[in-house]
């Protein structure tokens, strides 16, 4: 079956993680996506030769085309502006100011299809103070308040260990990107598409934010934020915590007061469950460490896998603290065809994710597999530009492709 962005062109200038993210959902929703890259190839290709690279540009980059375009020369410069002519969407996540260096800014784009998309992504936006910051998404996770508010109150703060400022990312600059060809769609409007990572990571932070803003003072006085660890990011529900079992970790969260009848009576202490001192979540909070003894107690005398199916019985949200190698096997997730064994042309036996976003609860993982530098130079420019061998060859010569 066709996706739903099925015969849609997009032209992928991304690198890295937050782009090619965003252009691999659009490749498993049935897009064209042309994938151009820099001679010797964009950052995440060229870290591929160290072995821990291969499957994320494995990954990200399966179901698209892949061409090699100098875009710093005129010649590599007009061949990107000839499938402009053509294309739908152009994705970019270079730091601002980029494209207009290259002679490749919005005015110049649009003269040669004014119903292009263009959709970007960088650190900071396209304006303000921080607009030319260097932006990775460790240098991120430190500006938004992710470092700081990770780790335990009494530790140094550490990043998330997920590339999360990427992927947050990536996720808004494809619901961007859609949401403008709705609207060119609709209304014959053509928007300029801009995400910022910094933007796309505030919301993440909300609980962690309440607790800042319920703790200033009245005169707008600042109250730093405590890391609080594996509790809640504002310390307003308990328990909310990851205890430990007799051969692990579990993570368990109450999220209100039936949630702990539930647990108590789970645990064979259903008499807490009316007690004044933990009845009612107010109370629970006010004696947080006390609670989370009381769990951890309980924990620690079963498994991590018998404490989650008991209280997964009962209707209480846990679920164990699994290492990476238990989620790359999980049973949940084949069975679902979200993660699939395939063989890659490059890299051999890899386990494959499909796209998050399901149509018709059909799971999609594009085809083709990640290409190697420049695998499609050829044909795209022979299907989508008409050029001739000669003209190719030509080219190729040059150093444009």
């Amino acid at each position: 079956m066709a996706g739903a962005l099925a015969g849609l062109v997009v032209l992928d200038l991304t690198q890295i993680y937050n782009g090619p993210y965003a252009t691999f959902m659009m490749a498993a929703a049935g897009a064209e996506v042309i994938k151009i890259e820099p001679p010797g190839g964009e950052h995440l290709r060229r870290r591929a030769s160290h072995p821990a690279s291969r499957l994320p540009q494995a990954m990200l980059n399966a179901g698209k085309r892949s061409m090699m375009i100098d875009l710093k020369l005129d010649a590599g410069r007009e061949l990107l502006l000839r499938l402009v002519e053509t294309a739908d969407v152009l994705v970019e996540n270079f730091a601002a100011g980029v494209m207009e260096r290259l002679g490749l800014g919005d005015e110049v784009l649009h003269a040669r299809n004014p119903r292009l998309i263009h959709a970007s992504s960088s650190g900071y936006g396209a304006d303000g103070p921080y607009r030319d910051y260097p932006a990775m998404d460790l240098t991120m996770q430190a500006m938004c308040g992710i470092i700081a508010s990770t780790g335990f109150p009494d530790a140094p703060p550490v990043k998330a260990g997920p590339a999360f400022c990427d992927f947050q990312t990536g996720v808004h600059l494809y619901a961007a990107t859609v949401t403008a060809l709705l609207e060119r769609e609709r209304t014959g409007h053509v928007p300029r598409v801009e995400v910022s990572m910094m933007e796309s990571a505030y919301f993440a932070l909300s609980s962690n934010l309440g607790m800042v803003h319920a703790t200033r003072d009245a005169a707008g006085g600042e109250t730093a934020a405590a890391r609080t660890g594996n509790r809640h990011g504002a310390l307003s529900l308990c328990p909310y915590n990851v205890y430990p079992a007799a051969d692990g970790w579990i993570a368990i969260i109450v999220n209100h007061n039936q949630h702990w009848q539930q647990l108590t009576e789970a645990f064979g202490h259903p008499e807490l469950a009316q007690d004044p001192r933990y009845r009612d979540n107010a109370d629970r909070v006010r004696r947080m460490q006390e609670v989370d003894d009381r769990v951890s107690e309980w924990c620690r005398t079963r498994t991590r896998d018998e404490v989650f199916r008991l209280l997964i019985d009962a209707s209480v949200p846990c679920a164990p603290v699994r290492e990476l190698t238990e989620v790359m096997d999980d049973p949940h997730l084949f069975a679902r065809g979200s993660l699939r064994h395939v063989t890659h042309p490059q890299y051999g036996p890899i386990v494959a994710a499909a796209s998050p976003l399901r149509f018709d609860g059909r799971a999609s993982l594009p085809e083709p597999p990640a290409e190697p530098l420049g695998h499609s130079t050829r044909e795209v420019l022979t299907r989508r530009l008409g050029l001739s061998a000669a003209q190719i060859d030509a080219l190729r010569e040059a150093g444009a492709i």
